[in-house]
């Protein structure tokens, strides 16, 4: 008979389960990181056209701009203020100025109109605008974790090609031919840093819960006016290319199931925070680094757990919070509590 597993029917948040077994775990402290390495937070504001479009995406820019610098990333804004007609190679130099590799997530701003064909899939800017295939091609050689939100019109037609493991996408739209203003770029660039978009209460807004609050509050714009909806926000960061709309989500848990194998969508976009918490921060860049790999395979582990006995099922469950717990118990405050 396989023995009980100290957390039997255990469902709630893999980081408070790892607090709630650290008085179980033995191990000896080891100091934290004493300077954390820096992010990146790249904002390009394109093309309004009109002057209410283009006050409302110098807006929504000064919003994530403002995070950014709370935050201690690098900051660069594109797009309102350079020589028109130079945004395009503004932002190619901006981006191959970035590491190749690190630790710490380079974060890429599209906020503005775009358009798609069918074939190409743009993103307007002040002069030559930036296509979904060039975009691709700039973020190609990086090795470090990106987060690309393309809060446009027709963004969803950017999905597919700039999808890529290890790297976190949010469109405002499913496909190319949501053409019209996406009001989801002004939900999202509030939402990054608002502690009320914080569902699992630890003290910091992540890619994934600043999303849903934003397509939230989208839908509840469109609800509240009387308007059919005309954009429908996805994200991936699984690297398959189809991307997951927000109402698959109950909480922040996938409560459907897809016939993908591989880890769902939304567990890395988790895992990132433009406003770290003290306790994030506390981790060093090889701490954080394990916790993630654990946190991919307890999102792994539960998308596969109908296929598994229970035994079996809670059995890995246990074993793999406690190896996450030893990861927070070699930190400077995990050493304390």
């Amino acid at each position: 008979m396989s023995p009980r597993p100290l957390f039997p029917r255990l469902e709630i948040g893999a980081r408070l389960l790892c607090w709630m077994v650290l008085a179980l775990v033995a191990g000896t402290p080891v100091r934290g990181a004493e300077s954390a390495p820096t992010a990146s937070l790249i904002v390009v504001r394109g093309a309004g056209g009109e002057k209410d479009y283009d006050e409302a995406f110098a807006a929504w820019a000064e919003n994530w701009r403002a995070a950014g610098t709370q935050a201690g990333a690098r900051v660069a804004t594109i797009g309102g203020t350079e020589k028109p007609g130079a945004d395009l190679e503004a932002m190619r130099a901006a981006l191959a100025q970035e590491s190749p590799v690190g630790t710490e997530p380079l974060w890429v701003v599209l906020l503005g109109h775009g358009t798609s064909d069918g074939q190409a899939a743009k993103f307007n800017l002040r002069g030559e605008d930036l296509t979904a295939a060039e975009l691709a091609e700039w973020l190609a050689p990086l090795r470090r974790p990106v987060v690309v939100v393309a809060a446009f019109s027709a963004s969803g037609a950017f999905l597919a090609p700039l999808s890529s493991a290890g790297r976190v996408l949010v469109v405002a739209t499913k496909s190319g031919t949501e053409v019209n203003y996406a009001r989801f770029g002004k939900f999202l660039s509030l939402a990054i840093g608002d502690p009320a978009a914080d569902l699992d209460h630890d003290g910091q807004t992540s890619v994934l819960e600043a999303w849903l609050r934003a397509a939230r509050l989208t839908e509840e714009f469109y609800a509240s006016e009387g308007r059919l909806a005309t954009e429908h926000a996805l994200l991936d960061d699984n690297g398959d290319g189809r991307g997951t709309p927000a109402s698959w989500f109950r909480g922040l848990r996938l409560i459907k199931k897809t016939s993908d194998p591989a880890v769902p969508d939304g567990a890395r976009a988790h895992q990132i925070h433009l406003l770290a918490s003290p306790r994030e921060r506390d981790l060093s860049p090889e701490q954080r680094a394990e916790r993630n790999a654990l946190e991919l395979e307890l999102a792994a582990l539960r998308a596969s757990k109908s296929d598994l006995a229970e035994d079996q099922y809670y059995a890995r469950l246990e074993a793999l919070l406690r190896r996450l717990a030893r990861v927070y118990r070699g930190t400077k405050s995990g050493a304390r509590d």
